[in-house]
């Protein structure tokens, strides 16, 4: 013959739209929760009063309630929702006026109705306030044209620094220290590319289109630009120059996660591995492009010099 079943200690507490239900069970199991003819049905196996045991009760509803309560299960308790049928404030939970000895309330979320209906007229006047913030903001009617616009910007750039990291990568392997010689000839074209296109990152600023500060990116920009169009485009003798290897790869490893950084960030997707290559790789690679770019930089300056001083000699020897 089956003993009398162990019922759980249930503490309760209501708003005007939902009942809270917290069963003191520890490691629960196969919790069975259900709600017909408006009464709650519980049963499972955890941990309470009496021990690891199987434990039940039943809650007949003082009013109608909603037949799908929203159960969820910590290593501590177990917690029901149950939603009203009708938003309104109940004298007590149970249609029998005598609670029961396994029910009492739970005060670390009980409410008076007038405490209740203060949350309750918070909680709507919160929502006006921000339905009224909305409102006031104009909605941008080329909002889906500019995301499109920055979209295929930073797919082509990731596209074009992809090339050019992949072709100095494979002709690395192939042709090892030879393919340093001849860099600027097989890859300037694509680098020319990009780097004029990246004359936009200015403009997206300047008009508001992206929230990057304007002088780091003129600096990096024009700052790339001059060693690229200037410097090299103007010294035929850098073009050949190993440190254009190194300058050419630095730039297009940090591109790399650059871009596809904004790409995502223009549709909300943040992928933290990728967040963390963004604002990591520059940390070495920065110092090593910059020391690079001041070679260009200073063999340009030695270079004007050796004009200076010889050119007029050439001329008298003549």
């Amino acid at each position: 013959m089956a003993g009398p079943s162990l019922r759980p200690h249930v503490h309760w507490a209501q708003r005007h739209r939902e009942l809270y239900l917290r069963v003191e069970l520890s490691d629960v199991q196969n919790p069975d929760i259900a709600i017909t003819d408006n009464v709650l049905h519980f049963k499972a196996r955890g941990h309470g009063a009496k021990g690891d045991n199987i434990y039940e009760f039943q809650i007949e509803f003082l009013e109608p309630v909603e037949p799908k309560p929203v159960c969820r299960v910590t290593q501590r308790q177990l917690n029901i929702t149950v939603q009203k049928k009708e938003s309104n404030w109940w004298e007590r939970l149970t249609k029998q006026e005598k609670r029961p000895l396994f029910l009492a309330p739970d005060f670390d979320r009980w409410l008076d109705e007038s405490d209740a209906e203060m949350e309750l007229k918070e909680k709507e006047e919160e929502k006006i306030n921000k339905m009224k913030i909305e409102s006031r903001v104009p909605k941008d009617p080329f909002r889906h044209l500019k995301k499109g616009y920055l979209i295929m910007y930073n797919l082509v750039q990731f596209l074009g620094f992809s090339w050019i990291f992949v072709n100095m990568t494979v002709r690395l392997f192939i042709l090892g220290k030879d393919s340093f010689y001849d860099t600027f000839h097989t890859i300037s074209d694509m680098m020319y590319f990009c780097q004029t296109l990246a004359l936009m990152e200015i403009m997206n600023s300047l008009i508001g289109l992206v929230r990057s500060p304007l002088i780091p990116a003129v600096v990096q920009i024009f700052g790339r630009n001059f060693i690229l169009f200037v410097v090299l485009g103007s010294l035929e003798e850098m073009q050949s120059k190993p440190v254009v290897f190194f300058v050419f790869y630095f730039w297009s490893i940090i591109e790399l996660f650059r871009y596809p950084y904004y790409m995502l960030s223009c549709i909300g997707i943040e992928w933290k591995p990728l967040t963390w290559l963004r604002y990591t790789t520059w940390i070495p690679l920065y110092p090593l492009g910059g020391l690079a770019e001041g070679v260009f930089v200073n063999f340009r300056h030695l270079y004007k010099q050796r004009k200076h001083h010889l050119g007029p000699k050439k001329r008298k020897m003549k």
